[in-house]
């Protein structure tokens, strides 16, 4: 068995691409207005209902995305705090 143990840089090159994704959501959250406007005026309520849901799944992500990049970054232990040692104990 091969165990990966952490070189003690993963910390500091751990990075989350949450303004990537603020971006990405947003143009969603465009896209999913359009598509339910668009076809709710048209009468296809079926379309209108998907991309609603669509839409709502949307918000909920940017809701979340936004939520973490106004809480900062975190604790991050840095190279002097020793890798964790694997589990011992085996079933």
């Amino acid at each position: 068995m091969i165990v990966v143990r952490r070189t003690g840089n993963e910390p500091v090159t751990a990075r989350s691409a949450l303004r990537m994704r603020f971006r990405l959501s947003v143009w969603g959250l465009v896209w999913t207005v359009f598509g339910t406007a668009a076809f709710a005026i048209v009468g296809r309520w079926g379309w209108a209902l998907a991309c609603g849901l669509l839409w709502l799944v949307v918000t909920v992500d940017l809701v979340v995305v936004v939520r973490h990049i106004r809480q900062g970054a975190h604790y991050q232990p840095g190279p002097d705090v020793p890798p964790y040692e694997p589990p011992s104990d085996r079933p």
